[in-house]
């Protein structure tokens, strides 16, 4: 199964992150699992030093910000259909 983790304390812009890819994963037809990451000692494991992190698969695709949807279901298609 594809994974995709939201990195972040819970602060209103994770929860924001969170709901947008759930929303993009929603629009998509996309089966991935969605869990959210608020432990800061494991940031490092995905080298971010910046949340709300979005990891798809293991790989961090983008950190310290909200992607726009456009940009989010961009990086949702390219990093799910490498799978």
């Amino acid at each position: 199964m594809q994974t995709i983790k939201i990195l972040g304390s819970g602060c209103a812009n994770c929860k924001q992150l969170e709901q947008l890819t759930r929303k993009v994963i929603d629009e998509l037809g996309v089966e991935a699992e969605v869990t959210k990451v608020t432990d800061p000692t494991r940031y490092l494991e995905y080298g971010v030093m910046s949340t709300p992190a979005l990891i798809i698969n293991e790989e961090c695709v983008c950190s310290g910000s909200i992607p726009s949807m456009k940009d989010l279901t961009r990086m949702v298609r390219a990093h799910l259909a490498d799978r």
